[in-house]
């Protein structure tokens, strides 16, 4: 009986639950207004009305609560607006992959990560992969803190982030990759007082005005090392989402900073810094691609994640290198032109 009910009930939403309703429930949420809703979609109110009726119908359940202010989704309609939401994505995502089937050196690659890993990492992938693919769009949008982000690949305005995850990584929608391990190392500039020196307790650098990421993975790390020894976290110096701001104030010699392997790896043809040696052994994190489950993206990303592995192998080579010992006195290999050495995929 109840696999004769879910026939019914499969049958009744595939000849009356319409995409076109779909979209004007869609169209209503977002401007809580049946009125405004009409004037977008260039079709009268009653045929609004009578949409949302329909599959308040077909469902079984209120869609909408109409209020003096207007209207917004009930639970029920939230439910159906997010895998609406979803259904659409994929439509759209349909239409792009055949128009980049019919010309595979086209389309749109959106990337959301942190800007430490925009300016260095990711901007070798763009380099080598614009070299074969120059007519594709990339875009990249800011995601400093991936735990904070994950919203952007379920609200489909990325189709995949890079950077950093937490250990324990369990969201159930979304799937990780991981690319290589990184950790912080701890700098200064050539000429700071610190940088001549052959070892530096970690008790020296309480006062120390530092240079950090706000909201990292990063600084996370470098505070719990301090708890780990029993010191305070150091509380002065700047505190910055932009990775080259942070590396340039080094040259006026009046900080200290710590920086992940790869930020120092894409930074040392750039930039003057010195490596301090610092007797304190740090944890690492993984960096990984971070996309969303049974979301089918576009050839032309496909590509670009192939690009995105290349470019990462040399740094899990090395960070495996020098996984032993993990202290801040270890030198990470920070040349770039290990990276630029390594093999893009055939275009």
């Amino acid at each position: 009986m109840r696999e004769v009910r879910a026939v019914k009930w499969n049958d009744r939403i595939g000849r009356r639950l319409k995409l076109h309703d779909l979209h004007i429930l869609l169209t209503v949420a977002e401007l809580g207004s049946m009125g405004r809703a009409a004037e977008r979609l260039a079709i009268s109110q009653p045929s609004v009305s009578k949409a949302i009726a329909d599959m308040e119908h077909t469902i079984g359940v209120r869609l909408l609560d109409r209020t003096s202010r207007g209207v917004e989704p009930t639970d029920y309609g939230r439910a159906l607006l997010r895998r609406g939401v979803g259904a659409f994505d994929e439509l759209r995502q349909g239409i792009k992959d055949i128009e980049t089937l019919a010309d595979p050196t086209t389309g749109q690659v959106r990337v959301g990560c942190p800007e430490a890993i925009a300016s260095g990492f990711l901007a070798a992938v763009i380099e080598q992969f614009c070299r074969h693919y120059p007519r594709v769009e990339i875009s990249v949008t800011a995601s400093n803190n991936m735990s904070y982000e994950f919203r952007l690949l379920r609200d489909r305005d990325v189709d995949f982030l890079l950077g950093g995850i937490p250990s324990g990584f369990a969201e159930a929608d979304l799937n990780a990759e991981i690319l290589y391990r990184d950790r912080p190392y701890v700098l200064s500039g050539t000429k700071h007082r610190l940088a001549r020196r052959h070892k530096i307790e970690l008790t020296e650098l309480v006062d120390e005005p530092w240079l950090l990421p706000r909201d990292s993975i990063l600084t996370s790390l470098v505070a719990e090392a301090f708890r780990a020894n029993g010191l305070a976290v150091p509380k002065f110096g700047v505190r910055s989402y932009s990775g080259h701001q942070r590396i340039r104030l080094l040259a006026t010699n009046r900080f200290v900073a710590a920086e992940s392997g790869s930020v120092l790896r894409f930074s040392a043809d750039r930039y003057e810094f010195k490596l301090l040696p610092v007797d304190v052994a740090f944890r690492s994190w993984d960096v990984a691609i971070v996309s969303l489950q049974r979301r089918t993206v576009s050839p032309v990303v496909q590509i670009f994640l192939d690009h995105v592995r290349a470019v990462a192998r040399p740094l899990a080579e090395a960070a495996a290198v020098d996984a032993k010992p993990r202290r801040s006195t270890a030198r990470p290999a920070i040349t770039r032109r290990d990276a630029s050495r390594s093999r893009a995929p055939a275009a």
